[in-house]
């Protein structure tokens, strides 16, 4: 399908706040266009559909982008670059680099195939996915602050590299979430990072360039090892997983896919995850269209797993970061009342 898919609805029943809530995401189903629908499916709908919904006492704009020709970046850059155009702007402050080539050149076959339908039971019902529950957690400056220096007061040697921001928060969550689940000491959780890996190729890609130029990235341990000592050891694992993802990796990973390309699914995520994707380096509450700052964002439900994390920019500012965070229901009671998590204590 050739352009861009515009909608219009009106939900005079919604407002502002409703949607702004911490635990909100259900509302937007019906607010974001292909709820639900795969990539793949590119090939016959369009790659961009924007939904605009008039509210009760505002305005909110649901895009559906196609993640299999860009990734945050890209997305981001073009939320910013397109509101700029609307407030007038003749130019864009730094236009797309369009040159995918120079990143890769190899095409591969794909056989495309669509998931089958849910398997019926022996009892005659269909199988149903545990439930999901979908909640945003606030931590503020002075909690970001608390929880970096906490995991670098155990650093072993005045030579040892610092663990960054993310690297903190990212083992932070890792440790309260794998203890929610209550796991067995023995049973392995992996942590997976969905990295920019722009600056990581050879040669190194601009900023701007536009397309999807992410790797997941994997690690993993035993629930036991993690929980049982300081969050350095988790935040070191993380650290190590990171920093080898080199050029050199990624064209290994790059040429194992294409000698056996395969469409991902969720579950390849890794078993009991924490999956790590969008960054609060995003100016997400820049983006303004001509009418405001925008008092929520949010992902929509489509990439929801159980375990999966999205991180952004903070709504109260500085160095605030929000936690969106998809658990079954069960664990995020639990997470919910745990109070080391919330830096409540």
């Amino acid at each position: 399908m050739e352009g861009v898919e515009v909608l219009e609805a009106i939900a005079d029943g919604l407002t502002v706040d409703q949607l702004a809530a911490d635990e909100s995401t259900s509302s937007f189903k019906d607010l974001i266009p292909y709820n639900g629908v795969l990539n793949l499916t590119g090939l016959h709908r369009p790659l961009l559909s924007v939904q605009l919904t008039k509210l009760k006492d505002g305005l909110a704009m649901g895009c559906a982008f196609n993640h299999a020709i860009l990734d945050g970046t890209s997305t981001w850059h073009f939320m910013s670059s397109w509101a700029q155009i609307c407030r007038g702007s003749n130019s864009i402050a730094a236009p797309p680099f369009l040159e995918r080539t120079k990143a890769r050149t190899t095409r591969v076959k794909l056989e495309l195939s669509f998931p089958p339908n849910p398997v019926a039971s022996s009892n005659g019902h269909t199988d149903q996915a545990p439930q999901l529950r979908e909640k945003f957690f606030r931590f503020s400056e002075a909690a970001i602050d608390k929880i970096k220096s906490k995991v670098n007061s155990n650093q072993p040697s005045a030579a040892s590299k610092p663990f960054s921001t993310f690297q903190s928060l990212a083992v932070h969550i890792w440790q309260h979430v794998t203890q929610a689940r209550c796991l067995k000491p023995e049973d392995y959780t992996v942590f997976t990072v969905f990295a920019d890996c722009r600056k990581r190729v050879d040669p190194p890609m601009p900023d701007s360039y536009f397309g999807n130029l992410i790797q997941a990235i994997f690690t993993v341990t035993a629930a036991g090892l993690l929980l049982a000592n300081p969050s350095d050891f988790g935040a070191s694992v993380i650290q190590k997983a990171i920093e080898a993802h080199n050029a050199k990796a990624i064209e290994e990973r790059n040429k194992e896919w294409e000698a056996a390309p395969k469409i991902f699914e969720f579950k390849d995520a890794g078993v009991n995850c924490v999956a790590v994707g969008s960054s609060p380096r995003f100016k997400v509450y820049d983006v303004d269209f001509g009418w405001g700052k925008p008092e929520g964002v949010r992902s929509g439900s489509n990439n929801r797993f159980d375990g999966m994390v999205y991180l952004y920019q903070g709504k109260s500012g500085g160095r605030s970061i929000d936690v969106e965070i998809t658990l079954e229901a069960g664990t995020m009671k639990l997470l919910e009342k745990d109070k080391e998590f919330l830096m409540q204590v």
